[in-house]
């Protein structure tokens, strides 16, 4: 009996681990935004693309393919919205899916494509607090230091079940609906250092109402 408890300890010491160094991953990888200076995409405040509770989303075309992201416009109206005017803006345009962490996220969104570049504003607003980042859900990332839901231009999709024991700390955007095997495809193309083996561009991502 003794000896089943000390393996049941270790296997729940090394479980919280895995999901420590999770944790710090999200964090500490975007940490950067705060630096952001020189980049060459810089916007001013996000103007009123997408109304809230209005039904909008966001195409991906990749050079992995496609999918699309269906905006929480309802439960994460400012969120949404500012992720809509970055795509419509052409601002996600060219750039790339900087860090891949099979199993569990795939990062893009940042103009120097080295974690630690921005939009040029920051918005901030409070995640739900029911939020669980299961696969599919697409999230922005921040700084350790940032509030919680505070948010530039770098986002990561939940590609595996280890970020649902993330903190709701992360503003929501939303979730993919179409085309969660390209994303899957994406995640795979991560190195044991959480850099791409090959370079995923997203080639174009396009607001579409409705």
């Amino acid at each position: 009996m003794a000896r089943s408890n000390d393996k049941k300890k270790a296997m729940f010491l090394a479980a919280a681990l895995a999901l420590l160094v999770a944790v710090v991953a999200v964090i500490v990888i975007s940490r950067g935004a705060d630096e952001d200076s020189g980049s060459t995409k810089v916007l001013d405040r996000p103007a009123s693309v997408v109304s809230k509770g209005e039904v909008a989303s966001v195409a991906f075309e990749t050079s992995e393919g496609d999918f699309r992201v269906a905006l929480d416009t309802s439960r994460a109206p400012k969120t949404a919205n500012s992720f809509g005017y970055l795509a419509e803006e052409g601002f996600y345009d060219g750039l790339t899916f900087h860090r891949i962490v099979p199993g569990f996220v795939i990062q893009g969104g940042d103009p120097k494509g080295d974690g630690t570049g921005g939009a040029g504003y920051r918005i901030v607003e409070r995640p739900p607090s029911d939020l669980v980042y299961r696969p599919g859900v697409v999230a922005m990332a921040k700084g350790g230091s940032d509030p919680p839901g505070s948010s530039e231009s770098q986002f990561f999709i939940v590609t595996g079940p280890g970020a649902a024991e993330l903190p709701p700390d992360y503003a929501l955007v939303g979730e993919v609906v179409q085309g969660f095997d390209v994303v899957e495809k994406i995640g795979r193309l991560g190195g044991p250092d959480e850099a791409p083996t090959k370079e995923v561009l997203i080639d174009r991502a396009t607001l579409e109402r409705g």
